[in-house]
């Protein structure tokens, strides 16, 4: 087995790509977590003004994450209690 060496600067810009990576990475999950909950809580508004749910009512909430050239595809399903 060859013992690979790497240099400093390399290891720098591995270093910046990955908290480019990372920081990018929160961003997405912030945006998607704030915008999923404001629908979800548009949604038990609509229901509980309509009369479509109960005050007591479980809904199922789903979310889909899929990596584009991947075959990432995982679902995340789970019932949410309005009391």
């Amino acid at each position: 087995m060859r013992e690979i060496t790497i240099g400093a600067s390399i290891l720098r810009a591995l270093t910046i790509i990955e908290e480019q990576f990372n920081v990018d990475l929160r961003k997405f999950l912030k945006r998607f977590g704030i915008s999923a909950q404001r629908e979800i809580e548009e949604a038990v508004r609509k229901g509980l003004a309509d009369g479509s749910w109960a005050g007591t009512a479980t809904i199922k909430a789903r979310a889909r994450l899929q990596i584009k050239g991947t075959e990432v595809d995982m679902l995340i399903e789970e019932e949410l209690h309005l009391a």
